[in-house]
């Protein structure tokens, strides 16, 4: 499923894949995250931290009538605040879908998928 933009010149679909990569990115780009995590850690790996190009699946986007709305699912490192890293990458992600994309996030819901602690 992809999210349609209709202009006057025409339409412009995007796909998940997109928005997928481009909340990836928002959403490891903030203080306390370590990286994405999988939705489904049942399935996949448990321990698995996604690279780039498996950002899909830490990622859901579902359209809705004005907007979409995205659950990204994370790992936060040890020792920070886990309410103030979510906020972080509710705002950083929110903000990037509408500069870099132009598509409206009716809301961001960051599910925290475990914590690890980072060797020094």
């Amino acid at each position: 499923m992809a999210v349609k933009i209709k202009t006057q010149y025409g339409t412009i679909d995007i796909t998940n894949e997109v928005i997928a990569t481009v909340v990836g990115g928002a959403a490891t780009d903030n203080y306390g995250v370590v990286g994405m995590a999988s939705k489904n850690q049942l399935r996949d790996n448990v321990n698995d931290i996604l690279r780039r190009e498996n950002y899909a699946r830490g990622v859901v986007v579902r359209q809705e009538d004005n907007g979409v709305a995205i659950d990204v699912y994370v790992i936060v490192s040890y020792g920070t605040k886990i309410s103030e890293v979510s906020r972080n990458v509710q705002s950083k992600v929110k903000y990037n879908l509408e500069t870099m994309l132009g598509v409206t996030a009716n809301s961001v819901n960051v599910v925290v998928q475990g914590v690890r602690v980072l060797a020094d």
